[in-house]
């Protein structure tokens, strides 16, 4: 069975990886996100002598996956240093001859959720991971979504928590999900990182009631049949009951599904593949790529 090519490029962290076409992942390495030049040379290195017969690249955004455009292949308007409008695929192109896919890394881990993970068998899911930012894929009638770009779930506006008056960490909107909600918000909200609070501390409430708005305007648009979060800030598995019950109490009664009203544990879940969650999904993209040559 041919190999493929993985790469989970993190704005903190990358990871390459070697998989099967069935999503098995059988070497990785990660090394830290620094500039384009010393990063995407580790990169190169890891894949240089493989038999790999195409690439997935699952991206930190915003990016443009829209293969008709002329920005194709780049991490594009990013506030992460030295990354703006790098044209990823193009530099793998020059040094790889395979086909190359390319798309959000929370749009492939949706892809590979539904393919191998949670998602199995499904139509439709989501994947939202919290981290150090937040970002969210969907996979609609099986296949990822996009419109004029990709989904860019992270950035939607939500109600601010009565007791709330951090002002956000987003560079560009502030106060958005991201900018309430991400990593960065819980420590810069109470001076701690998430790992040092404790599990009843009231900030894992705050944090419930941002991400649960965000799951009711996602179930209300796209109406999915699963969803999955993952990331680093929902390692804390205490969040996964309070997001439930605010979720409840912000639908109200209108969505009137079993999958909320009595199943809503295995509706709201954490990633079946785990922490190789986003690694798969550029196995996903890789195997897309290659199906479609």
């Amino acid at each position: 069975m041919g190999l493929l090519g993985a790469i989970e490029a993190g704005g903190t962290k990358f990871v390459c990886g070697i998989g099967t076409k069935d999503g098995e992942v059988v070497e990785r390495v990660s090394f830290p996100t620094t500039t384009p030049e010393e990063t995407m040379a580790q990169v190169v290195s890891f894949f240089e002598g493989k038999d790999i017969e195409a690439i997935g690249v699952g991206s930190f955004g915003p990016i443009d996956p829209i293969k008709e455009s002329d920005t194709y292949g780049y991490i594009t308007t990013t506030p992460k240093p030295h990354w703006s409008q790098y044209n990823i695929v193009g530099h793998m192109k020059s040094k790889f001859d395979v086909p190359i896919g390319f798309d959000t890394d929370v749009n492939g881990a949706a892809l590979g959720e539904h393919l191998w993970g949670a998602g199995q068998g499904l139509d439709s899911c989501i994947y939202i991971t919290v981290g150090t930012g937040i970002g969210a894929g969907a996979v609609v009638n099986g296949k990822m979504l996009h419109g004029l770009s990709h989904p860019e779930m992270g950035h939607i506006v939500v109600r601010r928590h009565p007791e709330d008056s951090y002002k956000g960490t987003c560079p560009y909107h502030a106060d958005c999900l991201e900018g309430l909600a991400a990593g960065p918000a819980i420590s810069g909200r109470s001076g701690l990182q998430g790992v040092e609070l404790k599990v009843d501390h009231p900030a894992w409430e705050m944090e419930a009631y941002y991400l649960a708005q965000a799951l009711m305007n996602y179930i209300l648009i796209l109406s999915p049949q699963k969803i999955i979060m993952g990331g680093g800030v929902m390692k804390q598995k205490q969040l996964f009951p309070l997001i439930q019950r605010e979720l409840r109490h912000l639908l109200n009664g209108y969505v009137q599904h079993a999958s909320i009203n009595k199943d809503i544990e295995q509706y709201i879940v954490s990633p079946q593949l785990g922490d190789n969650a986003g690694l798969c999904g550029a196995l996903a993209l890789a195997r897309l790529a290659l199906e479609e040559v």
